[in-house]
């Protein structure tokens, strides 16, 4: 169930969620009219995600798009958001190479988007750059598990930490990210018990995406969700509409009445 006594979801009202036990509802929205909706919705916190990439732009994985593309899209959706927490991603190339690069990629987002905090990929190697945004007062979502930026390491989109290895790693990791300041962490496509023995490890709330009920909350992409991208049929995805077919055949009537002459009519008419 939702809670209706935050006017605006901020860090601390998402550790006052995780404090009494209330779920945390993350969705994505990338531009004005979605992410007006989303926020109309009292979605607790709207995520401006690298992914974006895939939905918006039509590439194949989450590396092509730019810091600029990632401030228009942030700066679109910020605009629409009255009480949902918007949360921007870091693109790839932004901030791994060294934390100056990283605080710049960060203050860039923050001032000329508007928006709350930023999240980026990965645990130890990234460590000094998050830090870094952090000293400088911007706060910071982690994201553990499967990082998409690092695909092309990965070598595919499987589930991560299944090995004992990788899921000590993990736990560290999320530890670390607590200790360093994150307000919290996305956790991607892990296994469910790997995931509540994380979350019960940290004070900080943990979202997850694959990662079973036994999160903080749950993220999901809204054009997946909404069935916009019948390609994309993971496990973990639940299609809440079928957008697919509902716009398809909007958009198809409103051609036939067009050719036939039925559109506009009398009524439509000046």
């Amino acid at each position: 169930m939702s809670n209706t006594n935050y006017t605006r979801i901020t860090t601390k009202s998402l550790q006052e969620m995780k404090s009494k036990g209330e779920k945390i509802a993350m969705v994505t929205a990338y531009d004005y009219s979605f992410a007006g909706l989303v926020d109309k919705s009292k979605i607790d916190v709207i995520l401006v995600g690298d992914s974006a990439s895939n939905v918006m732009a039509g590439h194949e994985t989450t590396l092509p798009i730019t810091l600029d593309q990632m401030i228009y899209h942030a700066t679109s959706v910020v605009r629409a958001a009255k009480r949902a927490l918007v949360i921007v991603d870091l693109p790839f190339g932004s901030y791994q190479s060294d934390p100056m690069e990283a605080l710049r990629s960060a203050i860039r987002i923050m001032k000329e988007s508007g928006a709350h905090g930023v999240k980026l990929e990965g645990g130890n190697q990234v460590k000094d750059s998050i830090q870094r945004i952090i000293q400088a007062g911007i706060p910071v979502m982690g994201h553990l598990g499967l990082t998409p930026q690092s695909i092309y390491k990965f070598g595919s989109y499987n589930v991560r930490a299944k090995e004992n290895l990788e899921a000590k790693r993990l736990l560290e990791e999320i530890i670390m990210l607590e200790k360093i300041g994150c307000f919290g962490v996305v956790l991607e496509k892990i296994p469910a018990a790997l995931a509540e023995k994380a979350t019960k490890s940290t004070k900080i709330p943990t979202i997850g995406i694959g990662a079973g009920k036994n999160v903080d909350g749950q993220v999901l992409v809204l054009h997946d969700m909404l069935g916009m991208n019948k390609e994309f049929s993971p496990r973990f995805l639940r299609r809440y509409s079928d957008l697919d077919e509902i716009i398809c055949r909007a958009i198809t009537q409103y051609s036939e009445d067009v050719k036939s002459e039925k559109f506009p009519n009398k009524k439509e008419q000046y």
